[in-house]
């Protein structure tokens, strides 16, 4: 079978290797499509969070087929449509353990969830960036109608908390220079976008919000200037909450502000035990993703894939299709 590999010195290739075997416990997946993200660059870089070898088949965020499975597996069978988690225990999926972009792999029951039949292919391989910026809206508390939340980055898990949050009712204003981002966020139901590079980025705000500040800021840019800016554009008793992930950056920051706003801030990471909750919420609001790919590239091409969400800053989420998705 064809597999995705990358294998040293920044090097992604795709290679023949044998189809993996199972275990009684274990059930075969024949992955359909499988999404390139930026900690698949940090992986090939050699600068992931967590211990790693070489080589390794990476592969997150992804939907797939169980197409065989094991003598002791009760829960699912052939041909049911699943996605999994990639944090189990101490590994992670498609990092510390070989991953989905090849055309079979091997996975546990209780990593799997059963993609809706009302979702596509493409729609299931995005469930896991847009689990977590689900799970950032939940951290933020009981988000609603009466909230007015300012989105600080609109890539694909920005883009996944202003859907989440417009499917909670709220109302949302997104900070993202790039314009085609912007007219994502547009799409799946932002109210504002504003540029936060551009002068007077938190009179905006402030215009916007009726002098008030914004009731929820989700940073998810990563970058520390938006952390410290989120203090600014912060309502009274605003909550904050940073999914971004910046390990070492800094920028000067009013943290006095916490307290004379009696902020709540609160970091993420991933999306723990809130998986059954992201379906539902997928299935039942009818939030279709999908726009936020912007290339599908077939497996024997994977390597570009990787290169071109690695280089190309027009890019948003690059798929590796197995199939027309």
């Amino acid at each position: 079978m064809k597999a995705l590999r990358f294998v040293g010195d920044s090097a992604a290739r795709v290679e023949e290797i044998p189809v993996p075997e199972i275990g009684p416990d274990e059930v075969l997946v024949a992955a359909r499509t499988v999404g390139v993200c930026h900690s698949d660059i940090e992986l090939l870089e050699g600068r992931y969070i967590i211990p790693f070898t070489y080589p390794l088949i990476p592969g997150h965020e992804w939907a797939g087929e169980i197409v065989a499975a094991g003598s002791a597996v009760t829960g699912f069978r052939e041909h049911d449509r699943v996605v999994g988690e990639c944090v189990i225990g101490a590994d992670h999926f498609g990092f510390s353990i070989s991953g989905a972009a090849a055309e079979y792999f091997v996975a546990r029951p209780e990593w799997l969830h059963r993609l809706p039949d009302s979702m596509s292919w493409t729609q299931g391989a995005l469930v896991e960036p847009f689990s977590c910026g689900y799970h950032a809206t939940r951290r933020a508390g009981d988000l609603d109608a009466s909230d007015t939340v300012a989105v600080l980055g609109a890539g694909p898990i920005g883009l996944g908390v202003v859907a989440a949050a417009v499917g909670r009712r709220a109302r949302v204003i997104v900070a993202e220079p790039n314009a085609d981002r912007a007219d994502l966020a547009r799409r799946l139901g932002a109210e504002v976008c504003l540029d936060p590079t551009a002068d007077g980025f938190v009179d905006d705000v402030m215009e916007h919000t009726g002098g008030r500040g914004a009731d929820v800021v989700i940073e998810a840019s990563g970058k520390p200037s938006a952390m410290a800016a989120a203090l600014e554009i912060a309502a009274f008793r605003a909550r904050l909450v940073n999914v971004g992930i910046d390990v070492g950056g800094s920028a000067p920051a009013r943290l006095g502000l916490i307290q004379s706003k009696e902020l709540q801030v609160r970091g993420t990471i991933g999306s723990p035990g809130v998986w059954p909750q992201t379906l539902r919420f997928l299935a039942r609001t009818g939030v279709d993703l999908s726009p936020l790919v912007t290339t599908c590239v077939p497996l024997a091409e994977a390597d570009k894939a990787v290169e071109l969400a690695r280089t190309d800053r027009d890019q948003v989420k690059v798929h590796i299709t197995m199939e027309q998705a």
